[in-house]
């Protein structure tokens, strides 16, 4: 199995060490957190990249289309499994939660990814997404950046927070909590410590949303 991202894996791992990378991380980590305090049984990243996320989180299993990308997550102790979001390669109700951290706009078939992601998942189970969406400084900046052949954010479809939730809540889960970050615009020194409101805040550049299978 091949992916778009292979070929840039160890770029796009250390961006998250430069000082933007790392100030958006700590944003967005810190907003899954709020989302989602208590991350209980056993979970799973779809989308794990290089397993930043999961690795903070405590999750200890991914699944990621791109081979390079999981040898640098398997260096971080997750146990990584190659497939794709719309084709995940697990029995039905094998996870009591699990995370999708800015993969849902990377995904060719949104839909059938989602239906895969509640299989899945245990009755009862958590999902927490991570998005940036379409109708944010920061999602406008991605977006702008894909018009300009941008090697990662061309691959990306982002969507407005009403967008996502009617597609995720369609797909059979219903939202149980939510959380918000990235309120500093793109060409802004980001504050020194991470901002996090409750809720879903018009115009933040990242959510944290926690849905439950039903």
């Amino acid at each position: 199995m091949t992916s778009s991202f292979d070929s840039f894996a160890e770029k796009y791992d250390q961006w998250y060490d430069s000082t933007e990378g790392r100030a958006i991380f700590d944003s967005e980590l810190k907003c899954l957190r709020s989302a989602c305090p208590r991350l209980e049984g056993r979970w799973v990243e779809v989308g794990v990249g290089t397993g930043r996320f999961a690795s903070a989180l405590g999750i200890t299993e991914g699944v990621d289309p791109s081979p390079r990308m999981l040898d640098i997550a398997k260096r971080r102790g997750i146990r990584s499994t190659a497939g794709s979001a719309e084709n995940l390669p697990f029995p039905d109700n094998t996870f009591d939660g699990l995370l999708m951290a800015v993969t849902l706009c990377f995904v060719n078939d949104a839909g059938k990814a989602l239906g895969e992601c509640r299989r899945i998942l245990r009755p009862l189970a958590k999902f927490l997404l991570g998005i940036v969406p379409a109708d944010s400084f920061w999602g406008e900046e991605y977006i702008e950046k894909a018009r300009n052949g941008h090697p990662i954010y061309a691959l990306a479809r982002f969507r407005k927070a009403s967008e996502t939730l009617d597609l995720v809540t369609a797909s059979g889960f219903r939202l149980t909590g939510a959380a918000s970050t990235l309120f500093w615009q793109p060409a802004q020194t980001p504050p020194g410590e991470p901002e996090i409101k409750t809720g879903i805040i018009q115009g933040a550049g990242f959510l944290g949303l926690l849905f439950e299978k039903y």
